[in-house]
C-alpha cells in the first residue's frame, strides 16, 4: 500500500479522558538506538529528530516515552523536547513510571511508592514541561498496585499529572486502580505474535468500560525490545500481498481492528518505516482477513 498522502487521522480518533489523540501515534522507545536501552548501537541525533518532527507532520499527536528509554549516548526524552519544544497546544505527551534505570543504564530496583514523585518530576525536566499529560504506572512484579497509584493519583491532585493510566496488569489491577482514581488508559504487551489470553481480557473489559488500550511491541511481537524477528507466518504474508502491504502493516491493522478503543504507539528511528506505519492506520481488512489472522492469534496460545 502506498504511504503518500497519508494522516495518522485516517485510523480515527479516541480520547484519554478529555485529550483527543489519533488512533496511530508513535512511541519513543526506539528512537535512541538500534535496539532498545543498551541493547543496540545509539541513533543518530539529527536522522531521530526529524523523525519526530516528519510524525507530527504526518498527523501524530499521540507520544509514548519514558524517561528510562535512553541508550549510552541518546535520551528519548530530550530528543523529543529538542525535537517538539515549544510543544503545539493538541500534541499529548505520555509516560510511564515504576521501572528504573542508573546512569550507566544499569536496571536498578523498581520504585517505591514513596520514589514515584522523583520518577515524574524527572520527566517533566527532561520534556520540558510544567504537567504530564497522562502517565501510567508500570506493574513490576507486585501484587497489589493500590499504594504506588495512590500516589500517583496524589501527584494528579497537585497539578503533575493529568490523567492516569496503568501498564502491565490484569483486569483485577484495572479495577482496584479505579476505586482510587480513573483510568484513561491501560497499556500491555499484546500483538497478534504475542497471544495472552489475560491480555485478550484486559482489552475486552478495557472497550465494555471505554478506556483506550495500547499494546506495546503490536509489530516486534516475539522479538520485543529486540525489534520484529524475521518468523513471519504465511497467513501474514498473504493478506500483506492481497494490500500490497507489509507484515508490519498488517499486524498494525489487525491490532486497530480489535476495537475503536484500541490505540497504536509503533515505534521507530527509520522514517521510511515511520510513513508505513502511519499509513497503516488507513489499512482495512475484511471480515475473512481478520478471522483468519484471529485464528492464528488464538492458535498460538
Amino acid at each position: 500500500m502506498t504511504s503518500k498522502k497519508i494522516n495518522a487521522a485516517a485510523a480515527g480518533t479516541w480520547k484519554l479522558g478529555d485529550l483527543t489523540v489519533n488512533r496511530i501515534g508513535f512511541g519513543a522507545m526506539r528512537l535512541t538506538g538500534s535496539a532498545a536501552f543498551h541493547q543496540g548501537t545509539p541513533g543518530d541525533r539529527t536522522r531521530s529528530i526529524a523523525v519526530l518532527r516528519r510524525a507530527i507532520e504526518l498527523g501524530v499527536n499521540h507520544i509514548d516515552t519514558a524517561a528510562f528509554y535512553f541508550s549510552s549516548l541518546r535520551s528519548a526524552n530530550e530528543l523529543i523536547n529538542s525535537a517538539l519544544a515549544p510543544y503545539t497546544d493538541d500534541l499529548v505527551i505520555v509516560t510511564k513510571v515504576g521501572p528504573f534505570r542508573d546512569y550507566s543504564g544499569e536496571w536498578g530496583t523498581s520504585a517505591r511508592p514513596e520514589d514515584l514523585r522523583g520518577h515524574v518530576e524527572e520527566n517533566l525536566r527532561q520534556l520540558g514541561r510544567d504537567h504530564l499529560d497522562v502517565v501510567y504506572l508500570r506493574r513490576m512484579r507486585q501484587d497489589s498496585i493500590a499504594e504506588h497509584f495512590g500516589a500517583l493519583a496524589e501527584l494528579r491532585e497537585a497539578g503533575l499529572i493529568r490523567h492516569l493510566g496503568i501498564s502491565s496488569v490484569e483486569p483485577r489491577h484495572l479495577a482496584e486502580a479505579q476505586a482510587i482514581a480513573p483510568v484513561v488508559s491501560v497499556q500491555n504487551r499484546y500483538g497478534l505474535d504475542s497471544p495472552d489470553p489475560e491480555a485478550d481480557a484486559v482489552l475486552r473489559a478495557c472497550g465494555e468500560q471505554g478506556i483506550a488500550f495500547v499494546p506495546f511491541f503490536a509489530i516486534a511481537g516475539k522479538g520485543g525490545a529486540l525489534g520484529p524477528s524475521d518468523d513471519t507466518d504465511d497467513v501474514v504474508l498473504a493478506v500483506a500481498r492481497a494490500h500490497d502491504a507489509t507484515p508490519a502493516q498488517v499486524r498494525l491493522a489487525w491490532t486497530l481492528q480489535q476495537g475503536p478503543h484500541v490505540l497504536a504507539i509503533p515505534g521507530t528511528g527509520n522514517p521510511d518505516h515511520l510513513a508505513e506505519n502511519v499509513a497503516a492506520g488507513a489499512l482495512r481488512l475484511t471480515d475473512d482477513e481478520m478471522a483468519r489472522l484471529d485464528a492464528l492469534h488464538t492458535r498460538a496460545q
